[in-house]
């Protein structure tokens, strides 16, 4: 197999079209649901999951939720309104505000948070992140808070796996209650859930179980993240949403994906997982990518603990029944 920087190059043409053609067949013909709901964020997954259904069932069958809460970025709103808009797609705005507050979701990632810096409140924002960069150090994923004042000022302590377990337990809340929203509205409709995550949150575990991970049908979760970008680009997404930095949008203070998580850039990160995957020999990679053999051996390490420890997300109900 030959490797080269232009291997995950897509036809978008025929991916579009093959996709499309699919959605069209399982929703309606094995699924038996007359369209499809769609949770929006303005982010590029979403957006491109949004017209591929749009395209499939047309607009009139197909509806855009928008589901913010108070910590949500309020870009994400416009976004996500701008396109749904553009394609003449119904949105249904869901505030989770009052749920996530009924669940305790707040007040039990605030306590945690607490134990680290008592001395936040309310009116601070707050993130959790990885170390930066895997290529640059053999650091392993441990994560830090950090909380920001209301004047700007950060502070940065490493969490112990109590207060990281609680304050991830919590948020995932979000997560969770957006998904039994979605089934809501499809219920109501007779539609489906149009799952919006891509390879790279899939393969490494970048997903909440029975949250963003639960739904009916996940078209582009075979497509790396510079492919969903491909994509958009032929679709026409607009660019406002295409140039965007990929984010959580679940802590308070701005996280992108990179940071909270990969510990890459996508570019990097699509050819690497590519690499291992179709066990591509460090030596082709390195001399393809103009890495180190410690820097790749570094991605491919933190693709395989990533994995590791996430399998447990991927798996479906042990069941033990019939035998």
């Amino acid at each position: 197999m030959i490797f080269h920087k232009d291997i995950l190059k897509i036809d978008p043409v025929t991916v579009a079209e093959l996709l499309v053609n699919n959605l069209r067949r399982d929703i309606r013909q094995t699924l038996h649901r007359s369209g499809a709901i769609v949770g929006i964020s303005g982010g590029v997954d979403s957006s491109v999951v949004l017209e591929l259904c749009a395209r499939a069932l047309g607009p009139a069958h197909v509806v855009g939720v928008m589901m913010p809460e108070k910590d949500s970025s309020r870009d994400s709103l416009i976004l996500a309104r701008k396109l749904a808009n553009h394609l003449g797609i119904e949105t249904v705005v869901e505030d989770m505000t009052g749920p996530l507050v009924g669940l305790g979701c707040y007040a039990r990632r605030d306590e945690a948070i607490q134990r680290v810096f008592p001395e936040y409140d309310p009116s601070y924002k707050a993130k959790i992140s990885l170390p930066p960069n895997v290529l640059d150090s053999d650091a392993l994923n441990f994560f830090s808070l950090t909380i920001i004042t209301p004047e700007g000022e950060e502070k940065t302590k490493r969490l112990n796996l109590r207060d990281y377990l609680q304050i991830v337990a919590a948020s995932n809340f979000k997560q969770r209650s957006r998904m039994a929203m979605l089934y809501y509205h499809a219920e109501l409709r007779n539609y489906v859930v149009v799952g919006t995550p891509n390879k790279n949150e899939h393969d490494q575990g970048f997903f909440v179980k029975w949250g963003d991970g639960g739904y009916d049908v996940a078209p582009i979760r075979h497509l790396f993240k510079t492919q969903v970008y491909q994509l958009a680009a032929y679709l026409d997404i607009p660019l406002e949403i295409q140039q965007a930095t990929p984010t959580t949008d679940t802590y308070s203070a701005h996280s992108s994906q990179e940071e909270f998580f990969f510990r890459l850039p996508f570019e990097v990160m699509d050819l690497l997982m590519y690499a291992q995957e179709h066990q591509v020999s460090i030596p082709q990679v390195v001399e393809v990518m103009g890495l180190s053999k410690e820097q790749v051996q570094r991605a491919f390490d933190d693709f395989r603990r990533k994995q590791r420890t996430t399998a447990y997300l991927r798996t479906l109900p042990i069941d033990y029944g019939g035998g």
